[in-house]
């Protein structure tokens, strides 16, 4: 990632890069034209990128505003700088987004999908993909009071009966009753990656980003673990109403920050002693509205505190809650093996691993090819770098816990031929 420009230029910026990949399955599009523009000002172009194999652009530094706009509840400046980013490829429909948020000293990643030209889907999105106001900025309606606990009725209602990370989950794109809105199948890690940025702000301390993050997550698997919305007769899991649930928005960018948290506890909620189910974790901004949980600028003074993750929850929720996890995952063919990999390990995760790897390569040729021997020698570590560099991990070789999930999960997204709907 290339070091913010400073020099001759503004007071503050934010890198970004744009991820571009087919709809038809997790196929990168190579060679496409990327434009940027200020949103104020479409017509005046910032800069023009072309994609590599990977469907990745170079990383670019852009103009963002003053840091301390996104560190004061009062402050009525917008914290980020937004601009419009136009897409064409060879036998792809273009793609437009309009208002991807830049806040500085963050790295902003802006997912794109492409639909192929000859592709008549009537599904396929023909309208530009529009980000509204961050939550802690714009107007939303406040959280609808809910009690934490779910009550189970033993009469027949749909509940799990263990904890389990979905592989994907439903969002409807609108508050619950209003059945023209769209439904929309999403990934639970890009989900979660999606609410957190759009909920709290990436310029915030890590222990900050950390206890939201946990708070999204756990209210989230409280909504798959009691089947609360199909209980009431709908086809989705979740709303991306703030009224009933929490800022989900469809195409938005999110940030290389929150990623990485979001790929090293994605199994983890949020419990109180005693109780099967995830916490129903309430949050609030805590400014403008209040509530009975978290408070999203309050935690961020308490993360500039020096207050861990753990204080931070306990703080809002009390202290016998506590951080549970799940090993139940959907949708990866071997669980992580319970320590690292990396040179000199051997056996059947390695060349499990290795196997992956050399499918994942045949979508990312950026990644080398593996000779299947279930040896982690340099080769196969140079192939792990390759593949974190790409996916936004920290590039260390090593096979950790976030790293073989992600390998497992785009093994999954390069395998099959398309996705649900």
């Amino acid at each position: 990632m290339p070091k913010i420009k400073q020099a001759n230029g503004p007071a503050y910026s934010g890198n970004l890069t744009i991820n571009v990949t087919s709809s038809t399955g997790l196929i990168p599009v190579n060679n496409a034209t990327v434009t940027i523009s200020l949103t104020g000002e479409p017509e005046s172009v910032v800069e023009t990128l072309t994609t590599d194999s990977s469907g990745q652009t170079p990383t670019i530094s852009l103009p963002a505003p003053d840091i301390s706009y996104s560190y004061n509840p009062d402050s009525t400046q917008q914290p980020y700088s937004q601009y419009n980013i136009s897409i064409t490829a060879d036998g792809y429909e273009s793609v437009y987004v309009s208002g991807t948020e830049i806040l500085p000293e963050t790295n902003a990643i802006q997912p794109v999908t492409m639909t192929p030209a000859a592709d008549n889907d009537s599904d396929a999105e023909d309208f530009p993909v529009v980000i509204p106001d961050h939550t802690l900025y714009g107007d939303y309606p406040p959280k609808i009071p809910e009690e934490e606990i779910k009550p189970i009725d033993e009469s027949g209602e749909i509940v799990l009966s263990r904890v389990v990370i979905p592989e994907y989950i439903v969002v409807h794109d609108g508050p619950p009753q209003d059945s023209g809105a769209k439904n929309y199948y999403v990934r639970y890690t890009d989900y979660i990656k999606n609410v957190v940025s759009s909920e709290v702000y990436a310029t915030w301390p890590e222990s900050t980003i950390y206890a939201n993050t946990l708070a999204v997550m756990s209210f989230t698997l409280n909504r798959v673990y009691t089947e609360w919305y199909r209980n009431k007769g709908y086809d989705f899991t979740i709303t991306s109403s703030t009224a009933y649930d929490q800022k989900w928005v469809y195409g938005r960018n999110i940030y290389e920050n929150i990623s990485r948290i979001v790929d090293s506890i994605f199994a983890n909620y949020l419990s109180r002693p005693g109780v099967k189910q995830p916490v129903f974790t309430s949050y609030c901004d805590g400014n403008r509205t209040t509530c009975s949980g978290l408070s999203q600028w309050g935690s961020k003074y308490l993360g500039e505190q020096g207050y861990t993750p753990i204080e931070i929850i306990r703080y809002y929720y009390g202290n016998d809650m506590y951080i549970n996890s799940t090993q139940y995952i959907s949708g990866v063919p071997s669980s992580w093996p319970g320590y690292d990999l990396g040179i000199g390990a051997s056996g059947q995760k390695v060349m499990q691993l290795q196997q992956q790897l050399n499918r994942i390569s045949q979508n990312y040729p950026a990644i080398p090819k593996l000779a299947e021997d279930g040896i982690y020698g340099s080769a196969t570590a140079e192939a792990v770098r390759a593949f974190q560099r790409i996916f936004g991990l920290p590039a260390t070789g090593i096979t950790d816990y976030p790293t073989w999930y992600k390998i497992s999960e785009i093994y999954v997204g390069v395998s099959r031929i398309s996705e649900p709907g």
